[in-house]
């Protein structure tokens, strides 16, 4: 796949040694969980999503978080990225603590901190691919949001479908287009959340191989999925159950190149 240079976009890491050998994070962590917990009232019960997760992400680091569904993946995403908030414990983004922040403040970290790719696309219906991507550009205030949008959409192998709206996309294809949109805004953390699951082997690997990339260039990447075989391109890999970390380090057998995933 061919990659286009994308003006202004990607967060370059200091000392990244080549396209295969990781860079050496630097500075403070730009994800810092304490304690951190989410409980859930259900009828008359309480379910316990994360139970006293203590994490930390530096950039360039590709973290790979595994587990089964209902293990409490998405729910530490979404704690991250502030679109909800934890029950207990303390979380700091980009040197920031979540806890305490408005309204608007959250809306800022969002915007210009976080990138997220969802499991549901959430792409606008009236939109069309490009103008759905550009968004993410606009929003983030990205100079040269067209070309931004174009490159990415390319880059995902969209670059024929620039004037498609979403009902006439594949779900493989809105997938597609939801990740080019995350990735548009330039922002230092990305969140993704299941981001081959709706596409074939193929692309999927091109996409695993485009995230991979965003972590050399200087991004924290972490990305969510039950997929074992997709936890071998990591440089790191966060086990969670039942809401608890069970492990936290390299992959199994070390790391994999994207070329030699098979599932």
């Amino acid at each position: 796949m061919t990659t286009i240079p994308i003006p202004d976009l990607r967060i370059r890491a200091p000392a990244a040694p080549g396209p295969d050998v990781p860079p050496v994070p630097g500075g403070p962590p730009v994800i810092v969980l304490e304690g951190v917990a989410r409980r859930f009232a259900v009828g008359r019960g309480v379910v316990e999503a994360l139970v006293g997760v203590d994490l930390a992400v530096n950039r360039g680091e590709f973290v790979v978080v595994l587990g089964p569904s209902g293990s409490g993946k998405t729910t530490l995403l979404n704690l991250i990225g502030a679109l909800d908030a934890p029950t207990d414990g303390r979380i700091d983004v980009a040197g920031r603590q979540l806890a305490g922040m408005s309204r608007g403040q959250l809306a800022e970290v969002r915007r210009n901190t976080v990138a997220f790719i969802f499991q549901a696309f959430n792409l606008f219906p009236s939109l069309t691919a490009l103008e759905n991507v550009r968004f993410g550009a606009d929003v983030a205030g990205r100079p040269e949001p067209d070309a931004v949008a174009r490159a990415l959409l390319a880059d995902v192998g969209l670059g024929e479908r620039l004037e498609h709206f979403p009902a006439a996309l594949s779900g493989g294809e809105q997938q597609r287009v939801a990740i080019a949109r995350a990735l548009a805004t330039g922002n230092p953390i990305l969140l993704a959340d299941e981001p081959t699951g709706e596409l074939d082997f193929r692309t999927g690997v091109a996409i695993l191989e485009l995230l991979r990339r965003q972590a050399h260039d200087g991004r924290a990447v972490l990305l969510v999925t039950h997929n074992r075989e997709i936890s071998r391109i990591a440089d790191r890999v966060v086990e969670l159950s039942s809401g608890r970390i069970v492990g936290d380090g390299p992959p199994r057998g070390g790391r994999a190149d994207v070329a030699d995933l098979h599932w």
